[in-house]
């Protein structure tokens, strides 16, 4: 399957009068202080995964925070039944790896005791080596991760944890078992979607923004790619990989506390968090105009080899649509309304919310109860031999290669971080 996006993109005109020498000067310090964090392609299955082109270049940037401590134990975080403990990784039977990043794993696992029936159930089990969520800084994430995770278990369009343990040296998080594979890869495999089908995954999307944003207190995603997006048995998206997402909350009824965290996806990143000004939940509704036009011709609207220069594209130039493939007017529409610069007239962030997004002529006809009950299979139905088949991901080395030691200096310094595991 050719990859369908290029090293560059340009379809002419002008650029808007906005100084980046600030911009790049800043993200190239950032930069600077991210290259050791850049993670190779991982696995769907709540892995960082990177769009590619033919040398699968990184896509994903992020800058460290501090830890912060929350005095949350709650045992598990869904529905694997402990009746009277934790769960510990003696209790699973590892099948395969699924993926493999710098300081995680994602194994497809099943119980290893229990009746039949409960060995028949498959599990997508993330594991995270502390020495490395540590050394990269991802302390803050991974708790993030954890807790929202946990709380947002049981919507139907976003991956659910069942369970979180931990041991001397690792975390565990036990996630339900996605088997379609990215969205990304059926995205290069079609080279571009039709517009119902472009429709479809976005409609989708609109419902697990609106719960996040609206009914979740304010949980900002901020990495809203196509590679995040699975393809469960009936072609539905499960949204996963919540490393980036953070809970907001609001200031009064409308509008979110700020933040100024770098992190994210170059391509979809929104131009106030390039220019450092702060963010809110407003960066997925830019996110999700980037997902449509990628999802109508195969490819963002700001793309190069360097992050750099995908910044500064972003600052500085207006979304254009190409000649070919045509684009309806009510699809360029709806791209331009979530890729506005100025964040409050950004569709999905005005008044009205997520409402004022179903409400547009792009989604004229579409029936959002049989959307969110799942009244019809989506458009892609993955080719799947049985609950447990993984022939819709790569094959990876089952030895882990890093083994730094879990200190007892790092347990007393760190440990305290980890115990709402």
């Amino acid at each position: 399957m050719a990859a369908t996006v290029a090293s560059s993109h340009s379809f002419g005109g002008g650029l808007h009068p906005l100084q980046a020498k600030g911009l790049l000067a800043a993200a190239q310090q950032r930069q600077q202080q991210q290259q050791a964090q850049s993670q190779p392609q991982l696995h769907p299955c709540m892995l960082n995964a990177h769009h590619s082109n033919s040398q699968h270049q990184h896509r994903r940037h992020d800058s460290s925070q501090p830890p912060q401590q929350n005095n949350n134990n709650n045992d598990t975080g869904g529905g694997f039944e402990m009746a009277t403990r934790k769960p510990q990784l003696s209790d699973f039977h590892r099948i395969r790896t699924l993926g493999t990043g710098t300081f995680a794993r994602v194994v497809l696992v099943r119980p290893a005791n229990g009746t039949e029936i409960d060995r028949q159930k498959v599990y997508a089990l993330k594991i995270l080596r502390k020495t490395e969520v540590i050394r990269l800084k991802q302390i803050d994430h991974v708790r993030h991760e954890r807790q929202i995770l946990k709380d947002i278990t049981g919507h139907p369009f976003i991956t659910s944890l069942q369970a979180s343990f931990a041991d001397r040296d690792f975390l565990y998080l036990l996630l339900d078992y996605i088997p379609g594979g990215e969205l990304f890869t059926y995205l290069r495999k079609y080279r571009r979607f039709d517009e119902e089908m472009a429709r479809f995954y976005a409609a989708e999307i609109v419902l697990v923004l609106e719960y996040l944003h609206e009914k979740q207190g304010g949980i900002a995603y901020r990495d809203m790619k196509p590679e995040n997006l699975l393809l469960d048995a009936d072609g539905h998206i499960k949204l996963v990989d919540f490393g980036f997402a953070k809970r907001l909350g609001y200031k009064d009824d409308q509008h979110p506390v700020e933040t100024y965290t770098l992190c994210g996806t170059p391509e979809y990143l929104a131009p106030e968090v390039i220019q450092n000004k702060g963010h809110t939940t407003a960066v997925d509704w830019w996110a999700l105009g980037i997902l449509i036009y990628e999802f109508l011709t195969g490819y963002p609207p700001f793309y190069h080899n360097n992050p750099l220069e995908i910044y500064r594209q972003i600052v500085e130039k207006p979304v254009l649509f190409p000649a070919s493939p045509e684009i309806s007017e009510e699809a360029k529409d709806i791209i331009r309304s979530f890729c506005t610069v100025d964040r409050s007239m950004r569709l999905g962030n005005m008044s009205g919310g997520a409402a004022r997004v179903k409400a547009h002529l792009w989604f004229k006809g579409v029936d959002w109860d049989a959307v969110e009950q799942k009244r019809h299979k989506g458009p892609i139905i993955p080719h799947l031999s049985h609950p447990g088949d993984a022939s819709c991901f790569d094959v990876y080395p089952e030895q882990d290669v890093n083994s730094e030691t879990y200190t007892e200096e790092m347990f007393e310094k760190y440990e305290k971080y980890f115990e709402d595991f």
